[in-house]
C-alpha cells in the first residue's frame, strides 16, 4: 500500500487526501477550459491528458468548458479545433459547456456583491487604475469611487449592462484589500465594457466578466472538485478562493484549484499571439502547418495520439517548470510509428538501374512484408522488372572497403528481389552517372528457399520498378527554428530563428501501392523514415510529409 502511495503524483495525492477526508467518490469531476481564442498547441496536450486521464483513473465525468469572456479574439472555427483535437487525442468529455452559459448568472452575483459592499464601479481608466495598485513592495492606492454609494454602482452597473457608456470609461471591481502583498487581490476588475459581437450570444452583452470572476465561478456551477491550472494561475488562487466564498452555500462542493508546471519542449514556441504571428507573416501556411506545435499540425505531420499521450506520460505531472527536449517527443512517435506502419518502397533520389541479364519482356510482383514488427499486418506484392530504380547514395563507383551498398563488382541485395553485382556505368557530360547497370543471380530471389537465395551479403537495397514507379511529391520538414528556446532572447525578435530549411519540396518515385494510401495513415519509407499522406493530396499528385526520421541515437532517461 505505502509503495502504491509513493507512485502516485502530487494531484492524485491531493485527490486520495480528499477521498480519505470525506469527499465522496461520485462527487469527483474534472474540466478542460480552453479559451477558443486559437488552435491547441502541444502544450495544451499536458492539460488534456492530466484532466481527462484523472477522468478515467477515478471513473469521475470531465466537462469540456470554453472559458469564452473575451468576443475581441474568440471565434466558432477555434471551438471547431479544439473539439476536434480532444476527440482525436482519443478523450471524450461529459458536458460540452461554456462560461457563456453562465452570463446571466455570474451578472446576478455581481450585483449581489455590490448590494453586499463587495463590489463597486469604477470610471477611471485602465491606466490609472494599474497604476493606483503600485508594487508588491508598497500598499495600493485606492480609488476615489472605493467607497461610491451601493445605489449608484448598481445604477451605473446596469446602464454599464444596457450599452449606454463607451468601451474603457467604466469597469466594475471587487472590493478587496489595497494593501495586499497579492496584486492580484488589489480589487481586481470583474467586469468591463466591450460592445463586440459574441460567438454564441451574439449582441446581447455589452459587458464581458474577465477571466477570474468567470473561471471559479463556472467550476462552481458545474460542481468541479479539482480545479487543475498551470503554475502562472498560482498566485490567482486566493482570489479564486475569495470570489468562490461570496457564493458559496453549504452542501455544495466546493472547486480546489491546484497547479502544475507548463510543459515547454525545445525548438518550440506555444505563445498563441507568436504562433498567429508565423500564420499572419506567411512564414507557415496557416495552424496545421506540420512545421507548427498545434496539435493540427502534430495530427498532419503523421503524429499519432498514442505517441502524444505516451509523451506526456513520460514527461510526468511536476511543480516546477522544466524544459523537455523535443528528442523526446520524437522517441515516442518513432517507437508508435515503428509497431504499426506500414513499410512501402520510394526512392528520393534517384539513378536508374538496368539488370542486364534479366529478360526485357519479365515482369514479376514480389512478396513482402507491410509491417515485419507485426505479425497480423500481411504482406503484399511489389512489382519488380529489368529497370530500377535505387538512391544514388546506394552506389559508388570506386567505393572504400566499408562500403556496403553497390558498387562495380560487388554484390548487394534488391529488398525482397534477387543478389545483383554491379557492372558498369553511362555517364553525362559533366561526369555524372545517369544510369547504373549490374548483373542478377537468378537464383538468389528472396523467400525461394534455394541455396543462392540464402547466400549473405552484407547491404541490401530498396527499389522501385522504373515502368511502375508512381511520381510523388515529398515533404521533408525540419524543426521549424534555429535554436532550442526562439523566444528566449529578449533583446531578439524570435524571427530572428526561423530555419530557412525547414521545408524542402521532393520529387520521388514510389512503388504504386502508395498511391492507395489515405491522409493521416501512418508509413514507413524503407530506410528513410516515418511519411504520412497529406491533404493536399490529389488524383494524380500525392503528397507525403515526413513525420520523423527513421532512428536517433536519443535514448530516454
Amino acid at each position: 500500500m505505502e509503495e502504491e502511495k509513493k507512485s502516485l503524483n502530487f494531484i492524485e495525492q491531493i485527490i486520495e487526501e480528499d477521498l480519505a477526508n470525506g469527499l465522496a467518490k461520485d462527487r469527483i469531476r474534472f474540466r478542460f477550459p480552453p479559451e477558443p481564442n486559437g488552435y491547441l498547441h502541444v502544450g495544451h496536450t499536458k492539460a488534456i491528458c492530466i484532466n481527462f486521464g484523472l477522468g478515467q483513473k477515478y471513473n469521475a465525468p470531465v466537462n469540456l468548458r470554453f472559458d469564452d469572456t473575451n468576443p475581441e479574439k474568440e471565434e466558432q472555427e477555434f471551438v471547431d479545433s479544439i473539439k476536434k483535437d480532444v476527440e482525436w487525442l482519443g478523450f471524450r468529455w461529459d458536458k460540452e459547456l461554456y462560461a457563456s452559459d453562465y452570463f446571466q448568472q455570474l451578472y446576478d452575483w455581481a450585483v449581489q456583491m455590490i448590494k453586499e459592499g463587495k463590489a463597486y464601479v469604477d470610471e477611471q481608466p485602465s491606466e490609472e487604475i494599474s497604476e493606483q495598485r503600485k508594487t508588491p513592495a508598497e500598499p495600493g492606492v485606492d480609488s476615489p469611487y472605493r467607497n461610491r454609494p451601493v445605489e449608484e454602482s448598481l445604477a451605473l452597473f446596469e446602464k454599464m449592462k444596457n450599452g449606454e457608456f463607451d468601451e474603457g470609461s467604466m469597469s466594475l471591481r471587487a472590493r478587496i484589500d489595497m494593501a495586499s502583498p497579492n496584486m492580484n487581490m488589489r480589487d481586481p476588475v470583474m467586469y468591463r465594457i466591450l460592445k463586440r459581437p459574441h460567438h454564441r450570444t451574439g449582441t446581447q452583452w455589452k459587458i464581458y466578466p474577465m477571466y477570474d470572476w468567470a473561471h471559479g465561478e463556472s467550476d462552481y456551477l458545474e460542481q468541479v472538485s479539482h480545479s487543475l491550472c498551470s503554475l502562472e494561475f498560482e498566485n490567482h488562487r486566493p482570489l479564486y478562493n475569495w470570489f468562490l466564498d461570496q457564493v458559496y452555500t453549504d452542501g455544495k462542493v466546493k472547486p480546489k484549484q491546484r497547479e502544475f508546471a507548463r510543459m515547454n519542449v525545445t525548438y518550440m514556441i506555444t505563445s498563441k499571439r507568436k504562433l498567429q504571428r508565423l500564420v499572419a507573416e506567411g512564414i507557415v501556411t496557416g495552424w496545421d502547418d506540420p512545421r507548427m506545435p498545434t496539435i493540427s499540425g502534430l495530427r498532419r505531420k503523421g503524429y499519432t495520439p498514442a505517441s502524444i499521450r505516451n509523451f506526456i506520460e513520460k514527461v510526468g505531472v511536476a511543480k516546477r517548470e522544466n524544459l523537455i527536449d523535443i528528442q523526446l517527443l520524437e522517441f515516442c512517435v518513432r517507437e508508435d510509428l515503428n509497431k504499426i506502419a506500414r513499410r512501402m518502397m520510394v526512392v528520393m533520389d534517384p539513378v536508374k538501374l538496368i539488370i542486364e541479364n534479366y529478360p526485357e519482356d519479365r515482369e514479376e510482383w514480389m512478396e513482402t512484408d507491410n509491417n515485419p514488427e507485426d505479425e497480423n499486418a500481411g504482406t503484399r506484392k511489389v512489382p519488380f522488372s529489368r529497370e530500377l530504380y535505387i538512391e544514388r547514395e546506394d552506389f559508388m563507383e570506386e567505393a572504400p572497403k566499408k562500403f556496403f551498398r553497390l558498387s562495380v563488382d560487388k554484390e548487394v541485395r534488391l529488398k525482397s528481389g534477387y543478389i545483383i553485382k554491379g557492372t558498369r556505368v553511362d555517364k553525362d557530360e559533366n561526369g555524372n552517372i545517369t544510369t547504373v547497370y549490374a548483373t542478377y543471380d537468378e537464383d538468389s530471389k528472396s523467400g525461394s528457399g534455394s541455396e543462392a537465395s540464402l547466400r549473405k551479403v552484407k547491404g541490401t537495397l530498396h527499389w522501385v520498378s522504373a515502368k511502375h514507379a508512381l511520381p510523388i511529391e515529398v515533404r521533408v520538414y525540419e524543426r521549424l527554428f534555429t535554436v532550442e528556446q526562439p523566444d528566449a532572447e529578449k533583446e531578439a525578435d524570435f524571427l530572428d530563428f526561423v530555419n530557412p530549411e525547414s521545408l524542402k519540396t521532393i520529387n520521388a518515385f514510389a512503388e504504386p501501392a502508395l498511391e492507395e494510401a489515405k491522409p493521416g495513415e501512418p508509413l514507413q519509407f524503407q530506410r528513410i523514415g516515418y511519411f504520412t499522406k497529406d491533404q493536399d493530396s490529389v488524383p494524380g499528385k500525392a503528397v507525403f510529409n515526413r513525420t520523423v526520421t527513421l532512428k536517433d541515437s536519443y535514448k530516454p532517461e
